[in-house]
């Protein structure tokens, strides 16, 4: 399956945050991952470029200020939060953290406004370290596959931990994300065109293309 997601994806662009994190600069990949939240790809692209223009390193994220930052992100959902709790977690990660972005998820996760996708995102994008981000693509195709049986992607990402060999886990949200935008979509996805149609149980899909 995942050689089937890997080959699906040279078809695809890969997610914004990936693209983001190619230089391995985990402000940018905290930053650009806060504002992908409820925001579709190509707003996170535009936006995060204007933020980055404006604040290319967590010190200059820590001075702007916080209208300008809402200037930047617009029109990301919650662009005004967003820019309060980017500018919060600047100064927090200078104050707490010496000014280097946290490599760890539990320390990631005392962050105002970081979750466990934000933070497995950080850990694994940003540093190389291993991860398994789960956000809501990940946790409708993992479920569908019968890779697990769950209601939450918190509780996905702890049985991925569990069943999916450790080489898999940075790559896994990339493919899924992926996959689950272009094939396995939340209504009707396109069984039809799956590549690993013949080794899906299809749980709880309905109705397909």
């Amino acid at each position: 399956m995942i050689r089937a997601f890997r080959r699906e994806a040279l078809s695809h662009l890969e997610p914004v945050v990936t693209r983001v994190a190619r230089n391995r600069n985990p402000y940018r990949v905290l930053a650009s991952c806060m504002v992908s939240l409820r925001t579709k790809d190509e707003v996170t692209a535009v936006a995060s470029k204007r933020l980055f223009a404006i604040a290319p390193d967590l010190p200059a994220l820590a001075r702007a200020r916080q209208a300008s930052i809402a200037r930047a992100i617009y029109p990301a959902g919650f662009y005004r939060t967003k820019a309060k709790s980017l500018r919060r977690v600047a100064r927090d990660i200078i104050d707490r953290f010496d000014g280097r972005v946290p490599d760890t998820i539990d320390q990631l996760l005392t962050l105002h406004g970081v979750g466990r996708k934000t933070a497995n995102l950080v850990v694994s994008l940003g540093y190389g370290k291993p991860g398994i981000c789960v956000d809501t693509h990940v946790h409708r195709v993992s479920n569908r596959l019968g890779l697990c049986k769950t209601r939450t992607p918190d509780q996905t990402e702890m049985v991925l931990r569990e069943v999916l060999p450790g080489r898999y886990w940075i790559e896994l949200n990339d493919l899924l994300v992926t996959y689950g935008r272009n094939v396995c979509t939340p209504l009707s996805p396109h069984c039809s065109t799956c590549r690993v149609e013949g080794l899906c149980p299809k749980v709880g899909v309905t109705r397909s293309r």
